[in-house]
This record gives structure tokens, sequence and C-alpha cells, in this order.
């Protein structure tokens, strides 16, 4: 098992959390949110990732709350001060200390690496693929990755741990990439997520959700979870992304964009709702 995480001290959290302008230029993007599908089943696509998910967490019962759970933590400490990204940080360290099983732990420093990496990939893909900047910003994305490992850094791993830039960052994610199994276990969660029972009254906005996940995944992914990709789904898909790219275009940004420290508050209310939910689970299990 890893060792006790490495979490940067307070003044040091503070500083880090000071060079942000990027990754919030990104994050504030509506787009973005477009990958969140494609940046789960990536994570699951990991099997110790997929067996932790699967042994401790009620994902039959609530299929979203990982994926919106992961998205709000995001937010945090994208968004947030200090002292917000510093106590949410240690709440999820918390409840990562209970998640260990047969090979795997909340708290290794290398899940907490893929996991961020899929955030980062995803982000930076949305950004190319489908904000389609042109000639826009030469070098967002190498400075964007900079700033995103304090993302993982604030769950205790360190920098000197992750690739060092972008360069290294790609032939990192491609050499997992290529190693991924979708495990059965990985297909079950994904499933619960992308068809989930208990939802049925969100059917067409989850028809899109299944639509853009299995559009933006790398190909040999989206073969390995059995996702349905038709020549139909193909255009349909196309013509939704296009559309998107159109309307993030035509709207002014400070359209786009919502108010910041609302976010960070419903983000952290959210958050703190579900460690305590989950606390009282466990608790209940004995």
């Amino acid at each position: 098992m890893p060792a006790t995480p490495q979490i940067p001290a307070p003044e040091r959290l503070a500083e880090r959390l000071a060079d942000r302008d990027v990754l919030r230029s990104l994050a504030a993007e509506p787009l973005i949110g477009l990958g969140a599908g494609r940046a789960l089943l990536m994570q699951l696509a990991h099997p110790r990732v997929a067996r932790g998910v699967a042994e401790h967490s009620d994902f039959a019962d609530r299929p979203l709350a990982r994926l919106f759970g992961t998205l709000d933590f995001l937010l945090i400490v994208t968004f947030g001060t200090p002292e917000e990204v510093g106590r949410i940080a240690a709440k999820v360290r918390g409840i990562h200390t209970a998640v260990r099983g047969d090979g795997y732990s909340g708290n290794d420093p290398d899940l907490q690496m893929w996991v961020n990496a899929t955030l980062i990939d995803t982000a930076l893909h949305i950004y190319e693929h489908v904000m389609r900047p042109g000639d826009g910003e030469p070098g967002l994305a190498a400075e964007y990755y900079r700033q995103s490992r304090v993302v993982a850094e604030v769950l205790g791993c360190p920098l000197e741990s992750q690739p060092a830039d972008l360069a290294e960052f790609r032939a990192y994610m491609a050499e997992t990439l290529a190693a991924l199994e979708v495990t059965d276990a990985a297909r079950e969660v994904a499933a619960a997520v992308l068809w989930p029972r208990k939802l049925r009254v969100l059917a067409p906005g989850l028809a899109v959700f299944r639509l853009l996940t299995a559009a933006l995944l790398p190909e040999p992914l989206r073969a390995e979870f059995g996702l349905p990709w038709t020549p139909g789904r193909r255009r349909a898909s196309a013509l939704l992304l296009r559309t998107a790219t159109g309307l993030h275009h035509l709207t002014p940004r400070v359209l786009r964009r919502p108010p910041q420290p609302i976010l960070v508050k419903l983000a952290s209310h959210r958050v703190d709702r579900t460690l305590s939910a989950r606390r009282s689970r466990r608790r209940a299990r004995g």
C-alpha cells in the first residue's frame, strides 16, 4: 500500500493556489462540462479505480454521485480560497483513508494522479477539438497543465511524482491508455451512470450525455465499454458538437460564465453533504 500522502503545508498551499489564472479561465467555460462522462469512464478504465468505486460507493442507488463529487471538488480547488480548498481536501482525504482493498487505496498517489490526468486530458480535448481556439492562445495548453497539477497535489500526490510538463504528460497519457483494461466492474459502474434506472425522468438529457460521452472517448475505450457507435450516432454527435462550438463562439464571455463565488458555495455544500452521508452510511454498517 502507498505511504501516507504528502500534503502541502498551509503556506505552501496558499502559494500554489495563487497561480490559477489559466486553470480558472478554462474551467469557467461551460463547454468543459461536456467531457464529464469521458473523464469518468477514463477513470473507471483503470482497474484499481474501478474496483475501489465498485466496492466503496453506492453507485447503483446514486449513479451520478461520483461524477458530481469529482466535478465539485475540482471546482472548489479551482475557484475556492486556500482555506476552502484546505478544508474540503482534508475531508476528502479522510474519506479516502477508508477506501482500500486488494491492490488499491483511495490515498494512492498514482491513482490520484490518474484521476486528475483524466480531467486535464478531457479539458484539453474539449479546448482543442470543441472550443477550437485556432491561433487564439498559444501556450495555453502547457500552462493549463502546469497549473492543474495542484488538484492532485492537494490530495497528496507531490509535484515531483507528476509529469513535469505537457510533453511528459502526453507521453504518460499515451502509455497509460495503452495499458488499461476495462473490467466487468468498470462496465457495471459505467452502465449505472449512463443508464440509471432511478433517473428515467431525465431520459432525454441522459441520451445526449451518453452520445457525447461515446463521441469524446478514445476509440479503444469506447469499444471496450461496449458503447453503441453507429454511423447515425456519429453524425448526431458531430452535429451536437458543431452546434456547441458555434454557440461558444457567438456568446460573449461575460454571458457564458456563471458567478464563481456562487458556484463554489454550492459545490462546497454538495461536497459537505455527500461526505457527511458517506460517514453516516459507514457508521451504520459498523
